[in-house]
């Protein structure tokens, strides 16, 4: 079975609208410990989003000289944000989202590869945000119980092989026609969500498995 966001989500859309001002957002993060904010529309839908850092400019960028040629494009935008009284001056566009059917291993990706670290969730046909999604939540599908984990395993490989697990490690034991199949039934346990790591007690009668040898 395929975990998916709406398996873990948090139901609260941890979000502020276009006009918050700059207390709000701060008081926002205090009130729900998040490092980041999503930037809503009168219609729920998320616009930008409003994160730590975009608010520590604030204390760090004091200087309010006038923008210059000389500035790069970054630089420019620092300042603005710096000066920035409300969500919609203050927000990176544009929010990056997930739905409820998103698989978690997709949405584990987008974090990573984004370097963020919670994703609103919206409905799939209003677009409006129903909840948030956050690393800690990410992460909980490696506490799944054992034989949770272990009937989804039955049911992608079938009920042949012994299988243990403990504390997300797999080991899999029984006897397969050829090495290849060994290691295709190990990559597709690793595939699943909630397995740290698959220790293969396979035997084989054949080893199919050779490496080319290096061209002079």
């Amino acid at each position: 079975m395929s975990v998916q966001v709406q398996d873990v989500m948090g139901r609260v859309a941890i979000a502020v609208l276009e006009n918050a001002s700059f207390a709000d957002i701060v008081e926002a993060m205090k009130r729900y410990a998040v490092q980041a904010v999503t930037v809503i529309d009168t219609d729920r839908r998320p616009v930008g989003v409003v994160s730590q850092d975009d608010l520590i400019l604030k204390e760090i960028d004091t200087a309010r000289h006038p923008v210059t040629v000389f500035e790069s494009p970054r630089t420019r935008a620092e300042h603005r944000k710096a000066a920035a009284r409300t969500a919609a001056e203050l927000m990176t566009t544009p929010a990056i989202t997930v739905t409820p059917g998103t698989l978690i291993r997709d949405a584990a990706r987008t974090m990573y590869d984004c370097r963020i670290k919670q994703l609103p969730v919206i409905d799939d046909l209003t677009g409006r945000m129903i909840g948030t999604l956050h690393e800690a939540d990410v992460l909980r599908v490696f506490t799944r119980p054992a034989e949770e984990l272990e009937a989804d395993i039955r049911q992608l490989i079938g009920s042949s092989f012994s299988i243990v697990v403990d504390k997300g490690v797999v080991t899999i034991g029984g006897h397969v026609e050829s090495a290849s199949r060994a290691v295709a039934l190990v990559e597709r346990i690793r595939q699943l969500e909630g397995v740290v790591d698959v220790a293969c007690e396979l035997t084989y009668s054949r080893d199919d498995l050779f490496l080319m040898p290096p061209i002079m």
